[in-house]
């Protein structure tokens, strides 16, 4: 990532990641924030909350990211975390046909719901376990530009396409004012938080 212009004042942007548990929402911001991989994690419970900056030229965007659970108990929390968003990454796991299924829900959730003008980022991860690919890149592609969203196929392994995905929704952000309603952020309550990172163990979570 390129270093920060240090007169540049940080613009804040609240983003939320959302998909089914296991397929690696909590390694991928890991590999994001700290550049760390653990190849088994515990679940995030309720959500947890890291931030990190992204340099575009003379702007520098600020993503305030909340990774919420996956678990469908948590279910009903997912419109307290996206509320006043300015962008979401939809993650499902190309190994799992279901999650990509359930991907395209939360997609039409954040549409139907989410901030009029909300980024949304369609991530297939664990792209490294392409020997066991149950999702096609073309037809996951296909439905991210009938849908009018970004798209990559990403691993938080390798670090494939990490960094990318982030940069593109932050060229797609506006660099004069932030989207996101502050108040959001500081009303939200997460329940038994901790700073667990990611998905359950045995999954696999890259």
């Amino acid at each position: 990532m390129n270093d920060i212009n240090p007169s540049a004042k940080p613009v804040s942007f609240k983003l939320v990641l959302l998909g089914e548990s296991a397929v690696g929402k909590s390694s991928l911001v890991l590999r994001f924030v700290r550049g760390q991989f653990f190849e088994y994690q515990e679940s995030t419970i309720g959500a947890a909350f890291l931030t990190q900056t992204v340099p575009l030229g003379d702007a520098v965007i600020k993503f305030e990211i909340w990774d919420t659970a996956g678990q469908e108990r948590y279910k009903s929390l997912a419109p307290m975390y996206y509320r006043g968003a300015a962008a979401a990454i939809v993650v499902y796991d190309i190994t799992n046909y279901d999650s990509f299924l359930r991907a395209k829900q939360w997609v039409k959730e954040l549409q139907r719901q989410g901030n009029t003008n909300i980024v949304i980022a369609l991530a297939g991860n664990k792209s490294d376990l392409s020997d066991k690919r149950k999702v096609d890149f073309s037809e996951a592609s296909a439905y991210a530009e009938d849908n009018g969203i970004l798209f990559l196929e990403t691993s938080a392994k390798t670090a494939q396409n990490v960094n990318e995905i982030f940069v593109a929704i932050a060229r797609k952000l506006p660099k004069d004012r932030p989207i996101t309603d502050k108040n959001e952020i500081d009303n939200i309550i997460i329940p038994k938080v901790g700073d667990t990172r990611a998905e359950k163990p045995g999954k696999g979570c890259c």
